[in-house]
């Protein structure tokens, strides 16, 4: 039998979003959506709303437990699409893509939750969306409350039990 080598190498990063503070102004430079620009407001009521009805949504999560979810809402509260991905980012992405594919870019009529903490390159990824507000399950970091509040974007966490965080 001859040798083979099953060793693996792989690549990571944290997504902490310490090495964002040079994206920040990037994407305050290259983002065609400014979130702020929109006077439309979400009722603390339809963010404190979004919990439940990502948790109804999501399939996979209520089988595995293992998953995370991101969700896209009109300001009423309304559900329009859920994506689950083993990364939270990922199921952002999932998300917008849907957006781009239907042609609802700038989404500053809709926001985002997600169903872990909102790390700078989510409220980045928002930001150049252009979505409304970020809601998230769990706390922010402090480079995404500034990321948020540069762009215009309300950002809340620690959204359950009909309780939430206001951040910007």
């Amino acid at each position: 039998m001859p040798d083979v080598d099953v060793t693996r190498n792989f690549y990571t990063t944290s997504s902490c979003g310490v090495c964002g503070k040079a994206s920040l102004e990037a994407v305050r430079l290259i983002s065609k959506h400014g979130p702020g620009d929109d006077p439309s407001l979400v009722a603390a009521e339809t963010l404190s709303a979004m919990p439940a009805k990502l948790r109804d949504a999501q399939k996979v999560f209520a089988s595995t437990g293992g998953l995370h979810g991101a969700a896209l809402f009109d300001l009423d509260g309304t559900a329009l699409a859920v994506r689950e991905d083993i990364g939270r980012h990922n199921a952002v992405d999932k998300v917008v893509g849907r957006l781009l594919f239907d042609g609802r870019l700038p989404a500053n009529d809709l926001a985002v939750y997600v169903s872990g903490r909102a790390s700078f390159e989510i409220v980045q990824k928002a930001w150049a969306a252009g979505f409304a507000a970020v809601v998230a399950v769990s706390a922010p970091s402090q480079l995404a409350v500034e990321t948020a509040r540069a762009a215009g974007l309300t950002l809340a966490g620690f959204a359950r039990d009909g309780h939430m965080n206001v951040y910007t």
